[in-house]
């Protein structure tokens, strides 16, 4: 099954658009995924050191999750010289093994919850996929992904008074957390639709259904099939969906939400201003992005990891001009890295809604 889905949309990859096919940093990604897929299967996609390196994020220090010698050697080290001392044992594993930073981030989600949709108070994230990071917490578990959604989701709800979640969108949306959160609670009476390349668009279909079941959320090939391919029919028929990018300018309709973190800085400006292009020709109401500020590392040449041009804050400006910026946010809600990189919130507003 998931070997024909790959390869009815490798075939249809070959008749769209460039601005709908993978951009320079996510070609280097793509391909080992799809080796990891081949070798590996899915049912583990959380463990593969491709998922690892480019759409699980994970609170360890940045790459040793996949470094597993380097890390237990350091970790071994440090404690060897504690021995006598528990608590400080306890602190540096706390450290080493990112649960401090959960620990941290876990507190601020907590602190500034609210009891209104997009509701989040009873989260708590599957296993599905094998995670290697999961923190329980109050009996609950999260991961890096879900507590860097559902601390962007806290800093919308700050800031509006009243957040439409019916239909929401997002682009890129790794293994499909933000749809867990939103779909795995009644309340928020959401659809959600994720929009991403090949092959990550498979890991998504595979934890929503898995978590949700398949008769709930519609595969790349069950869109397909649908003449009718507005918001309406399909909210109406499913939960959520799962597209691949030359999908979306068939959807039709409005959207209440859209949101995208992180994976737009790693496109070229000139693919996320097509993007958020239908994104305002579905009269989206309310846009939510996170993106580093100083712009992804640029790549040499086409043989290097990295982007071709960033994209910083002024170009989200330039491409919505529909929209007013209401609020950006670094801190609590978003992250600056130890070496002054940050990672910014940034919420936009139809301008007919002021």
């Amino acid at each position: 099954m998931l070997s024909h889905q790959i390869a009815t949309i490798s075939e249809d990859m070959k008749q769209v658009d460039s601005k709908y096919l993978p951009t320079n940093f996510w070609q280097f990604g793509a391909k080992g995924l799809q080796q990891d897929l081949a070798t590996h299967g899915i049912e583990n996609f959380r463990r593969l050191p491709s998922a690892l390196s480019y759409f699980v994020p994970t609170y360890r220090f940045n790459g040793w999750i996949n470094q597993t010698e380097k890390y237990q050697t350091l970790l071994d080290s440090c404690l060897a010289h504690m021995q006598q001392d528990n608590k400080a044992a306890l602190s540096i594993n706390d450290s080493l093994s990112g649960e401090m930073h959960a620990r941290s981030d876990y507190r601020v989600f907590k602190a500034s919850e609210s009891l209104k949709a997009p509701f989040t108070d009873k989260f708590t994230e599957s296993d599905i996929g094998s995670p290697i990071e999961h923190f329980e917490f109050e009996g609950n578990k999260f991961s890096r992904s879900s507590l860097n959604y559902l601390l962007g989701l806290n800093f919308l709800k700050q800031q509006l008074h009243n957040v439409p979640v019916n239909t929401v969108l997002e682009i890129g949306g790794g293994f499909g957390t933000l749809g867990e959160i939103l779909l795995s609670d009644p309340r928020n009476n959401s659809f959600y639709m994720n929009v991403d390349i090949a092959p990550t668009c498979l890991f998504s279909t595979y934890y929503l259904q898995t978590r949700f079941g398949q008769q709930h959320i519609a595969d790349y090939q069950t869109v397909k099939s649908m003449s009718d391919k507005s918001l309406k029919q399909l909210s109406s028929q499913f939960n959520g969906a799962v597209l691949c990018p030359w999908q979306l300018p068939e959807v039709t309709g409005e959207l209440d939400l859209f949101v995208n973190f992180i994976s737009f800085q790693e496109m070229e400006p000139d693919i996320v201003a097509n993007y958020l292009e239908h994104v305002t020709r579905l009269n989206c109401k309310y846009v939510l992005l996170r993106n580093l500020r100083e712009g992804k590392k640029l790549a040499i040449d086409d043989s290097h990891l990295g982007v071709k041009k960033q994209i910083k804050a002024e170009d989200y400006d330039a491409f919505l001009t529909a929209y007013d910026l209401l609020s950006t946010n670094v801190h609590p809600f978003g992250f600056e890295t130890i070496d002054g990189f940050h990672s910014e919130l940034r919420l936009y507003q139809r301008k007919d809604l002021n």
